[in-house]
């Protein structure tokens, strides 16, 4: 039974950030329901970088469709006032926004130097929020009550943020249990309450093995990251890569000529995520 309380909207404005995963659908679904919809002093905002599986898109657009909820979806772009709104046929898949971003940086964001968050998402949501007249509002963040770790301080200068699935106390397991018991899901793998191609297809911050994995099951996409170091070397006289620890060239390389036992063998790829890999 959902527990209204943790999900009803705050006074002001606020903005639902969507990511276009499981979990932030689903608390999605809880806020309307607990609202009896989305009210028009109410945003949700999808930050497309081009680099999200065609799934996840399919995905934000059939919650959209199912539940009669508008969702906005933004791109960042490098002509003010920097950011366009798009929809789910014109949005960009071949991660345009963000060698665009790349290229006017000219160097790769990485764990410590997280520009493409900044620029791609958080500021693209905040210039599209300043335009409709916004000066403070509450931006609702996806984050469970079992990720502690990425719990923090996140209020600026205009907004305070709000963690509804953390105060609910929800876990991964919870989520997983709300998708067996819909007539729809997200298209892609759920392990064990983890979807290892969710958001950016191969960001940084996911582990070693599963870029490897990303390497061997999608090496079209792969390839992108692969290209953006190849490139971001030119700049940086060969030290252009996502990661201190490996290139994208060379986890190519391990998985074409390595073979499956990188995969079988436990402690022969790095499993932690969030920039953890110690190498």
């Amino acid at each position: 039974m959902l527990d209204y309380e943790h999900y009803r909207l705050p006074e002001g404005n606020v903005v639902i950030s969507f990511s276009g995963g499981r979990t932030s659908a689903y608390m999605l679904h809880q806020i309307a329901e607990a609202n009896g919809g989305i009210p028009d002093r109410c945003v949700v905002s999808f930050q497309n970088t081009g680099r999200e599986m065609p799934e996840t898109l399919d995905f934000i657009q059939e919650c959209s469709d199912r539940w009669g909820i508008k969702i906005v979806w933004l791109e960042w772009t490098r002509e003010k006032p920097k950011f366009q709104i798009v929809s789910h046929n014109s949005a960009s898949r071949d991660g345009r926004p963000f060698e665009l971003l790349i290229w006017q940086k000219r160097h790769l964001p990485n764990v410590r130097m997280r520009f493409c968050t900044q620029e791609l998402k958080v500021l693209t949501s905040k210039r599209y929020l300043r335009s409709l007249g916004w000066d403070h509002w509450t931006n609702t963040v996806g984050i469970r009550a079992d990720e502690a770790q990425r719990l923090g301080r996140e209020d600026k200068d205009r907004w305070v943020t709000w963690h509804p699935l953390a105060s609910a106390g929800v876990t991964r397991m919870d989520i997983s249990d709300f998708w067996a018991s819909q007539p729809f899901d997200l298209r892609l793998p759920n392990v064990n309450g983890s979807c290892w191609l969710g958001n950016c297809d191969g960001c940084f911050l996911k582990s070693e093995s599963t870029l490897a994995s990303l390497a061997r099951e999608y090496p079209e996409r792969h390839q992108w990251w692969q290209k953006m170091e190849d490139t971001a070397s030119d700049w940086t006289l060969g030290m252009g890569r996502f990661r201190k620890e490996y290139s994208r060239r060379e986890i190519r390389w391990m998985v074409d000529n390595q073979g499956d036992w990188i995969f079988d063998t436990e402690g022969a790829l790095c499993q932690a995520d969030h920039g953890d890999c110690t190498g």
